[in-house]
């Protein structure tokens, strides 16, 4: 494995970790490890040391997620699962006969970090695929750069679709795989009035649009839609719910709102934070009275890693939705979670916090890209990206942790989803499984009435 001079080498995960990572110190003298593999690589002042296995030997693959700043308490697991699944298969012979080495380096929840960061690894690095990003303004801050050198990336986490980008494996939920049976959940289940609330940044605007709209289209006035509404000259709705920066930290006047909202009843929040600023508004939401009996909150970026370090006990009840929990009790999900543990007891490599440790959809997500891309590759008989994207749009099948996924066309998967609902022990307790969801990237468009004009 590469180590680059700015992943940090520290253990970031505590049972209650404060609420900025990028706090968090980075002690000395971690970096000198005995690996397991006879080569290592030390990057110091830009310039790599390098010793190994041939280069022939290996396959390099880029990991470019956010390793400091307010995504690390998401993304860091993912860069976790992404070594154990390079682990994994090096063990059984690698891709094509070639051991994978990782090169990891941290978008430091910087977009421009990001965009810097794939550069790099596409000119410099010149690895064959990069699995990474979390948020959807750093993917879209990469995708340029994949389509300008032809590199592909493979990308994990739910997203807001109308994109379709040839060098993006989007391994994630779409709208139609998250946010839309979310909604048809929580409408079956006599919910009227839904508050809309998320991050400022492209991927909750656009899937709270898409929702504004699809409510719309199921008869819920627009009076039951909380967050605000705003149009454009035409009185068509142009952006649907409230926001706040990554990182922030005051929640009160939002509560307050949403209080008085949940007062007529039949209400519920519709949560697209992300990053530890969930922490800032549960806690208020908590202070505030509310419940999940009173008004529930379903969230589509809070998963088992992220309860390690929000109040588990007192968000018992609470819902959430994705392609995979922990609790799923499958035969091939019991076999995946004891491989982790196990490999969590015996890696060398030091930035891999060992106890305590959860598997949520995301870090499934990623490990199931690592295995289709391997198996696109396979089927290509080769690492060029070219054939590869082919191999992925022909329809390729794995047999994940959550249920079996299945690469499509327009270069998404074809996957389970489960409604689940949050236990006092942070685990969840699965209300409805949906199979063989088909990815639909765009979304946008159902009609919207126009407002009358005065």
């Amino acid at each position: 494995m590469t180590i680059a001079r700015d992943e940090p080498i520290y253990q970031y995960f505590a049972p209650r970790p404060p609420a900025n990572r990028s706090d968090r110190s980075n002690p000395q003298g971690m970096i000198a490890q005995n690996w397991r593999r006879v080569g290592f690589a030390l990057l110091t002042t830009g310039a790599a040391l390098v010793a190994g296995p041939a280069a022939e030997d290996t396959v390099k693959v880029g990991v470019l997620h956010s390793l400091t700043g307010t995504m690390a308490s998401s993304e860091t697991s993912l860069r976790d699962m992404l070594l154990f699944a390079f682990d994994e298969i090096n063990a059984q012979g690698g891709v094509l006969g070639r051991k994978i080495e990782p090169i990891v380096l941290d978008g430091g929840s910087n977009v421009g970090l990001f965009a810097e960061k794939a550069g790099r690894l596409l000119d410099q690095d010149q690895v064959a695929v990069i699995f990474g990003c979390w948020t959807s303004a750093g993917r879209k801050a990469v995708i340029p750069i994949l389509e300008k050198r032809d590199g592909l990336l493979v990308y994990p986490v739910q997203y807001e679709g109308e994109e379709e980008s040839p060098n993006v494996c989007y391994a994630g939920e779409t709208v139609n795989q998250q946010a839309i049976p979310a909604v048809d959940y929580l409408l079956a289940n006599g919910f009227k009035r839904f508050y809309l609330l998320g991050s400022d940044y492209v991927y909750p605007r656009t899937t709270n649009l898409v929702l504004a709209e699809y409510l719309l289209g199921k008869g819920v006035p627009l009076e039951n839609i909380g967050g605000g509404i705003r149009r454009d000259d035409s009185g068509r709705i142009t952006s649907a719910g409230r926001y706040t920066p990554l990182g922030h930290t005051d929640y009160q006047r939002i509560v307050t709102e949403i209080k008085v909202f949940a007062a007529g009843g039949h209400a519920c929040v519709i949560n697209t934070l992300n990053g530890d600023t969930n922490a800032s508004f549960f806690q208020e939401y908590l202070a505030a009275g509310l419940t999940a009996r009173s008004c529930p909150v379903m969230s589509f970026s809070i998963a088992e890693d992220e309860l390690r370090y929000l109040p588990a006990p007192k968000l018992a009840g609470q819902l959430c939705i994705w392609s995979y929990f922990q609790s799923l009790a499958t035969p091939g999900n019991r076999k995946f979670l004891g491989h982790f543990r196990r490999w969590l007891d015996t890696t060398s490599n030091p930035s891999v916090v060992r106890r305590g440790r959860v598997v949520d959809s995301p870090m499934v997500l990623s490990y199931d890209g690592v295995y289709l891309w391997k198996a696109c590759v396979e089927k290509a008989g080769t690492f060029n990206v070219d054939r590869v994207r082919e191999a992925w749009q022909s329809g390729v099948a794995f047999d994940s942790p959550g249920g079996e996924v299945t690469t499509q066309r327009n270069m998404h998967l074809t996957k389970s989803v489960y409604v689940g609902q949050i236990q006092p022990d942070g685990q969840f307790t699965v209300l409805q499984a949906s199979h063989d969801i088909y990815a639909k990237a765009w979304q946008q468009g159902t009609p919207v009435p126009a407002a009358p004009r005065p």
